[in-house]
């Protein structure tokens, strides 16, 4: 039997693989120009007129939260509602909401800088990284139901499928690893509010950084930061379209039709799943433009959405590259969106086969009005944590800008 001595495959043959990949890309971005150049572009307008609008507000508003002490607030204040549920700080309420209304890869983003403040231990931090990733709510409404399926209800059973899926995940977590936060203290003691605000004003007076210097630095921070997932975006979108010049995503597709079977997938659907695995935009807009069911496109597009594709995976490791979190959790939470989201999008659209050619228009009716009721409730749930972000957002400054003004007075006496 052959026994592969694994330290020096690792060493001497991955350097040599990495270098063969990446020399055969740069020749056929010599041998293809004009396709290549047409597939930057493409990424360079979606993360232009997609990624930066969507994303630097909220980049720079949750830098300054951490800078001001709000999250510190949050965190003391909805401890008893985030531990119980998710096994996580009440700092986490912070990044879910954050996560839940702005998308993917900000909660990875946030997970990381409340680690790196220590609010939460490694284990609370890869529960929060398994959970807190999604698409943004403008996306799936506006981008995919809108302008992928041209229905604006769709967007009803895709956003609850992509984020009950999610909850269910970060649900299911709490359980991975729960001892280990037993030794943490717990602030359910005593009174909250009093806790919340001696927090908040001890994460001020640690900081410590003049309004206009905190402001600067969370812009520059978030615009280097997007200029990074802009970087990912682009390559990906090259490198797609390299594997398709040279046939690499039609054996893909192949690949994925033999394992298949099974679930007696339409072929028509199994493009879109291919390129989904790279970068989802591309696929859901594929598989809406199959000539698949609607059942089937919609399947195809949750189990994209819950994946997220490699190139969010290559942020996120990114951003987690100089703490000591890893990928484990994150792409094992992944591997789950993809099955449970599909799941309950065919529990939403009724008892249909995925044999099925023809979209039943009763069941979908009947499952938009009776799950609508729970996607208004979770939609007042989210909107309540941003509220408390707000509201938290302008108390801390306004408590901070107090603060410096009795300083300045006491020094002026």
């Amino acid at each position: 039997m052959l026994v592969v001595n694994r330290p020096y495959f690792t060493r001497v043959y991955i350097p040599i693989i990495k270098a063969f990949v990446f020399t055969c890309m740069c020749l056929f971005m010599i041998l293809f120009p004009q396709e290549i150049f047409q597939a930057s572009v493409r990424g360079l307008e979606a993360w232009w007129s997609t990624v930066v609008p969507a994303l630097l507000p909220f980049f720079i508003v949750s830098e300054l939260l951490l800078g001001l002490g709000a999250v510190h607030f949050m965190g003391i204040l909805l401890e008893p509602i985030m531990r119980p549920l998710f096994n996580v700080p009440g700092s986490g309420a912070f990044v879910v909401a954050m996560g839940y209304t702005s998308g993917a890869p900000i909660g990875t983003l946030l997970t990381v800088e409340l680690r790196k403040k220590n609010l939460c231990t490694r284990t609370e931090a890869q529960r929060l990284m398994a959970f807190t990733n999604n698409s943004s709510p403008l996306f799936l409404f506006g981008a995919v139901a809108v302008g992928m399926y041209h229905n604006p209800a769709l967007g009803i059973i895709i956003a609850f499928s992509h984020y009950a899926a999610n909850l269910f995940i970060g649900f299911l977590f709490r359980f991975w690893k729960k001892n280990e936060s037993m030794g943490r203290s717990s602030p359910l003691k005593g009174c909250l509010i009093r806790k919340a605000f001696k927090a908040l004003l001890e994460a001020q007076t640690a900081d410590n950084r003049p309004l206009g210097t905190l402001l600067a630095d969370s812009i520059k921070k978030s615009v280097q930061t997007l200029i990074i997932i802009g970087g990912f975006i682009i390559f990906f979108s090259v490198f797609i379209e390299i594997l398709r010049l040279v046939g690499i995503l039609k054996i893909i597709s192949r690949i994925l039709y033999l394992l298949f079977i099974p679930l007696k997938i339409d072929p028509e659907i199994i493009p879109s799943l291919t390129t989904g695995i790279f970068e989802i935009t591309l696929g859901t807009k594929i598989a809406s433009e199959t000539s698949a069911s609607l059942p089937m496109q919609l399947i195809a597009t949750s189990a994209m959405l819950g994946w997220q594709g490699l190139s969010i995976h290559a942020q996120v490791a990114s951003l987690i590259k100089d703490t000591d979190l890893s990928m484990d959790t994150f792409i094992a939470a992944r591997l789950l969106h993809a099955v449970i989201a599909p799941f309950l999008a065919v529990l939403l659209l009724g008892p249909i086969s995925p044999t099925v050619s023809s979209f039943l228009p009763e069941a979908g009716a009947a499952a938009v009005k009776l799950f609508g009721n729970w996607a208004f409730i979770i939609t007042l749930a989210s909107a309540f944590m941003i509220i408390l972000c707000i509201l938290t957002a302008i108390f801390s400054l306004a408590l901070y800008i107090l603060k410096n003004i009795m300083i300045f007075k006491f020094h002026k006496q």
